[in-house]
């Protein structure tokens, strides 16, 4: 298996929490064993509840706990001059406009009320697929026309590929929103594109998100290299059933350390969630631990799984 290069891909739309913590630390461990580089990947896209000093709170958890990266900001001020998402906001035009051209996309001005009164999960069912909307009028989003019978292949970190097809939650997602910026599906997938990223790290809920990511690169034949990708999907930390959110300050790193919480604590808290053998208090430790359970639970037969949580 070769792997040359990973990514740490927070959004700055709040303090970052455990769960975020617990990726960025299965990220850094399986990159240290592949002698990988990791690359800090801001995304910003999602302008309105970006917040300088969720991008500052980035920086200062990171350091905080030691986790190190090869390539990306080391500011605020680098980040915003050199590696914004809004300074790739071409490439990702390009993209969209050469799915244009093969008709591929169509405009939805559906509101979330008329996709909760067609889906009860609010997916999307296809309400403006034949309604020939301008694709460039305002306030209307932009939709990739899906084939849910299409095989797509996933390559994961078990060295295996395995086929699959897009989830009714994916059926016509968005490459563009609202406000004419692009959507979180197409933006990553060329990201990591842009940056010759080969190995993504991921939670579990963002599953979905990879096969639709896979889908939309095999659409123009320039970005096929992203179906190479290898992909992790670890589970996630959950606080009573449901998964961590910045939105609640669930975990926050930020407030942890304003309680006087220390460095170590953190490891040992994350340590005690994944059932690791031992305690740890360092990237180190926990790299080593995290390696040796999951080496045991390959030989046990566990494919593309990592340890269980006691909290899930």
């Amino acid at each position: 298996m070769k792997i040359t290069k990973t990514r740490l891909a927070p959004t700055p739309s709040g303090y970052l929490h455990i769960g975020n913590v617990l990726s960025f630390l299965i990220t850094a461990s399986l990159a240290k064993k592949h002698a990988a580089k990791i690359l800090l990947r801001i995304d910003d896209l999602d302008q309105k509840r970006v917040q300088m000093e969720y991008i500052q709170d980035i920086f200062d958890t990171l350091d905080f706990l030691e986790i190190p990266y090869d390539e990306g900001p080391k500011s605020t001020k680098e980040f915003i001059q050199d590696y914004s998402q809004l300074n790739r906001l071409s490439i990702y035009k390009d993209y969209i406009h050469g799915l244009k051209e093969k008709k591929l996309i169509f405009a939805c001005d559906c509101s979330r009320k008329t996709l909760l009164k067609n889906h009860s999960k609010r997916y999307y069912t296809g309400t403006c697929l034949h309604r020939d909307l301008p694709l460039g009028k305002k306030q209307t989003a932009l939709r990739l026309v899906t084939d849910l019978s299409q095989t797509i292949y996933i390559n994961q970190y078990t060295d295996t590929q395995k086929a699959h097809q897009l989830p009714d939650a994916m059926n016509f997602f968005m490459v563009q929103k609202k406000d004419a910026y692009p959507s979180y599906q197409l933006a990553s997938m060329l990201d990591d594109i842009y940056f010759d990223v080969d190995f993504i790290v991921r939670g579990k809920d963002l599953w979905p998100s990879t096969i639709a990511q896979v889908y939309l690169s095999n659409q123009l034949k320039q970005q096929q290299t992203f179906n190479q990708t290898i992909f992790y999907h670890h589970q996630l930390i959950k606080e009573e059933g449901e998964k961590l959110s910045k939105s609640n300050g669930s975990y926050a790193i930020r407030q942890m350390i304003k309680a006087g919480v220390k460095k170590e604590g953190i490891y040992r808290m994350i340590s005690n969630q994944l059932n690791l053998p031992h305690e740890t208090t360092n990237l180190e430790e926990f790299s080593i631990q995290f390696l040796l359970l999951m080496n045991q639970s390959s030989k046990l037969g566990i494919v593309n799984s990592s340890p269980p949580f006691k909290a899930d």
